[in-house]
């Protein structure tokens, strides 16, 4: 039996004569109560919108991403394309060609990215990511254009003005200086039929047929990437490295992570920094651990008088102030990340919280992801945070009390 657990629990239970140590020891209790709810509520809203971000980013960018290490292009001949497409772990297989081009739309003009794709399954199923219009790139011999919302927004493009139509620009390779500038660049006209939903990584793209690219940018060879998305059963990372072995040292095989590191990193920063903030505050809140021992420890100074003419040691004594504290902290951590949970549960279910009067937003209910790891880390944090101050307050307090006894 551990008798220095059996009398902090016991502590924990009695009633004291000094009223204010149960005051304070309800204040410590709450404090982390609330920090630990706090933890929780915030690292699952973090979740829920790193995972709508992601989701969204991930529905239009490839799984894998096929690059040339050096320069803007590469030719794919027909024997590497064949032996991509026959990969049992690959589901769709696109060729891309994009450049920097200039738009005209009446008098409005804007320098967008121009991506050239071949069709595949994937392209046919992009419409839930459109705030206007459909995802069409080629009706029988018309070409169709899907633009980004800023190049829309910038140029004005109206989806259901058909007479008028995208002029799409691109200097001419190998023209030579002459005394009419239009005669140096290459320049289509093309119908909008659609406008992605914002997102700043996609909002200057002018998606077009492969086709149309190649006639614009006068390229009829190269390709500037290759896109692969995998079967729901292959492991990405495995598929990367295999890719990478068969391309060789002149390509790189990126990940969706790697495409856009800036993207996970910003999302990822902002989660920790705020985790970081609100367990800050939690440590103040722990604090008051110090101030709730120390009065216990007055309180209870003639039960330690007692013990210690019992032969108990000063070690013996510290210990039972110290499983106190801990106590005290473990109760109000357990019972917030309990009641973290329920919140977060009730979030699920009714969507109390919302993101408020914003009509271009993909859902206006604040999304929740909850992870059984974030629950560990708060346990693990307070846990911590809490031996070490009742460690020191209880070494502390016993220690002036034993010399005044």
């Amino acid at each position: 039996m551990n008798i220095a657990l059996y009398f902090a629990k016991r502590y924990l239970r009695s009633k004291k004569t000094i009223n204010a140590v149960n005051i304070i020891s309800g204040i410590s209790v709450v404090g982390v109560l609330v920090s630990s709810a706090s933890l929780i509520v915030i690292l699952s809203f973090y979740n829920g919108l790193e995972k709508l971000i992601f989701s969204m980013y991930s529905a239009f960018t490839p799984e894998l991403r096929i690059e040339p290490q050096e320069g803007k292009g590469f030719v794919v001949d027909s024997i590497l394309a064949n032996r991509l497409k026959q990969r049992p772990d690959v589901r769709t297989y696109r060729e891309v060609l994009q450049e920097r081009v200039l738009l005209r739309y009446g008098d409005a003009q804007y320098i967008a990215t121009l991506k050239g794709t071949t069709s595949d399954r994937a392209l046919q199923s992009m419409d839930t990511l459109l705030q206007d219009g459909r995802f069409l790139l080629q009706l029988g011999e018309d070409n169709y254009a899907v633009m980004g919302a800023r190049v829309q927004g910038t140029l004005g493009i109206s989806l259901q003005d058909e007479s008028r139509r995208i002029e799409v620009f691109s200097p001419r390779k190998g023209a030579k200086a002459s005394i009419n500038p239009a005669e140096d660049f290459t320049m289509r006209t093309i119908r909008p039929a659609g406008v992605l939903e914002y997102q700043q990584e996609f909002d200057d793209l002018l998606i077009v047929p492969m086709a149309f690219a190649r006639e614009v940018l006068s390229e009829f060879t190269q390709v500037s990437a290759i896109e692969i998305n995998l079967t729901p059963e292959s492991k990405i990372s495995t598929v990367q490295q295999q890719l990478t072995q068969l391309m060789g040292t002149g390509f790189v095989v990126k990940n969706r992570e790697q495409q856009n590191p800036t993207l996970y990193k910003i999302v990822r920063t902002e989660k920790w920094a705020v985790f970081i903030i609100v367990a800050f505050i939690g440590i103040i809140a722990i604090f008051n651990i110090v101030g709730s021992l120390s009065m216990l420890v007055i309180d209870k100074k003639k039960d330690i008088s007692v013990l210690m003419g019992l032969g108990a040691s000063n070690q013996l004594i510290r210990r039972i102030f110290f499983f106190e504290g801990l106590l005290i902290s473990l109760i109000g951590c357990v019972t917030g990340l309990v009641l973290g949970f329920l919140f977060c549960l009730s979030q699920q279910a009714f969507g109390w919280i919302h993101f408020g009067d914003a009509d271009n937003l993909v859902t206006d209910i604040y999304p929740v992801d909850i992870r059984p790891a974030d629950f560990l880390l708060v346990f693990l944090t307070v846990f911590l945070i809490s031996a070490l101050v009742s460690l020191v307050s209880s070494r502390l307090s016993v220690k002036q009390t034993v010399r005044l006894s």
